[in-house]
């Protein structure tokens, strides 16, 4: 096996991209001037690149060779992504190696990394991304019920459906107590899972299909409480066998974050029932389940399927894409309609206020003047942040933008001033 990938990663490859942003694990402090080594996977030796951070933390973006396209549109027993390591020393900070960061062709791989403030000489922290589900070896899904049981004395957990800011992800079986509790920002935990569980290359129907899926499983599992009620202190764990695979650390795609950033209020819902349906999925070559089946899915969309159509043609066609009333962690919500040059008003206001505070994080991003009105500065300082924080760099703000310049305020609004 390992001559085969090795051949599929040089003599018969294609070409993916990377870029790496570094923050500090205490907040939304972008780490500039670091220095980032990326090798082969395996061949430490092997460097293939070295890199600078830029004053919003970030590497230019590279390329990297990968395994051709095909490998990723059939099930193959060759790898169909390549894989890097990372390492990454900044001064005041814990040396950090990534092994195994996951490169597929034609799509661009972000790797974020949080760097833990130095406390010990000598310390490091080593991450390890194991195999794409798609391609390793994990235990199939525990079979559940798309609803679960609530209360019968008349109290629901909850009134309504919320986005959470964050969850806590538990890496390991439930009944695993030494497993690690993580807080994860909810979008990136959505990001994460979807990057561990489909491929980046697949048709844009099939993986906003298989993201509806995710999000709704995991806002069925914050809408029950279902591990609380039982004791734990998590909101969902990493288990494949318990729910869907997350992976502490490891890269994510760009249209995959895009996609999540503009459809993340939106889960699968049926008729009559408050709870976002438990929807089952499975990848429906090795293992088989009566829910979503994400090789079939990827044919579905090769076929121009929509993503309502792969929804109804393994949920039903009484299953359907609801949007939650309320997100939790924003400073207040999208005004229903795009922010651009000629845009007036209370929105804008708040907006540029955002951006100047984000700006003192990311000195990258023009500081602008408060006025309400939404000029050619405004326009710049967006576009900016959109290349940042990789989204597209339209410089108007809709609905993904409106919400990721929130989150990114947030995130800077809660770090300690200085006295």
């Amino acid at each position: 096996m390992a001559n085969i990938i090795h051949a599929a990663q040089t003599a018969d490859s294609d070409v993916g991209s990377l870029k790496i942003s570094l923050t500090s694990s205490l907040g939304q402090i972008p780490i500039t001037g670091a220095s980032v080594t990326i090798s082969i996977t395996g061949t430490p030796d092997s460097v293939v690149e070295t890199l600078t951070t830029d004053e919003s933390g970030q590497t230019a973006t590279v390329e990297l060779p990968a395994p051709a396209l095909e490998y990723s549109l059939e099930p193959s027993d060759v790898r169909p992504y390549s894989e890097y390591d990372i390492s990454v020393t900044a001064p005041g900070y814990e040396p950090v190696v990534v092994s195994g960061s996951e490169i597929l062709p034609e799509v661009l791989s972000l790797q974020p990394i949080a760097m833990i403030p130095e406390q010990r000489p000598g310390q490091e922290e080593d991450i390890f991304i194991p195999d794409h589900t798609l391609y390793g070896e994990y235990p199939p899904k525990i079979p559940e019920a798309e609803i679960k049981p609530m209360d019968e004395t008349g109290e629901i957990v909850l009134s309504r459906v919320v986005i959470p800011e964050y969850i806590v992800v538990h890496d390991g079986v439930p009944s695993d107590s030494s497993a690690a509790n993580y807080y994860v920002r909810y979008t990136d935990y959505i990001k994460n899972v979807a990057s561990s569980e489909i491929y980046a290359t697949w048709p844009e129907s099939t993986i906003y299909a298989n993201i509806l899926a995710i999000m709704s499983f995991t806002l069925n599992r914050v809408y029950t409480e279902w591990y609380r009620n039982q004791g734990y202190n998590f909101t969902i764990t990493s288990s494949t066998a318990y729910d869907q695979k997350w992976i502490y650390g490891r890269n994510v795609y760009e249209n995959i974050s895009y996609l999540v950033d503009t459809i993340f209020a939106n889960f699968l819902s049926r008729p009559g029932v408050r709870q976002p349906i438990l929807t089952s999925y499975c990848d429906g070559k090795r293992v088989t389940c009566r829910g979503l089946s994400q090789w079939g899915s990827k044919y579905l969309g090769d076929e121009g399927y929509t993503a309502i159509d792969i929804i109804h043609y393994y949920y039903g066609n009484d299953m359907y894409i609801n949007t939650a009333p309320a997100i939790s962690g924003v400073p207040s919500s999208w005004p229903g309609y795009d922010l651009t040059v000629g845009s007036s008003g209370q929105k804008v206001s708040q907006l540029q206020e955002q951006l100047n505070r984000i700006h003192r994080n990311y000195p990258a991003i023009p500081y602008v003047t408060v006025d309400g009105i939404y000029g050619n500065r405004t326009a710049d300082a967006v576009r900016t942040f959109q290349g940042v924080f990789d989204l597209p760099r339209t410089g108007i703000v809709d609905y993904p933008t409106w919400y990721e310049i929130s989150r990114i305020y947030v995130g800077v609004s809660r770090i300690a001033e200085p006295s």
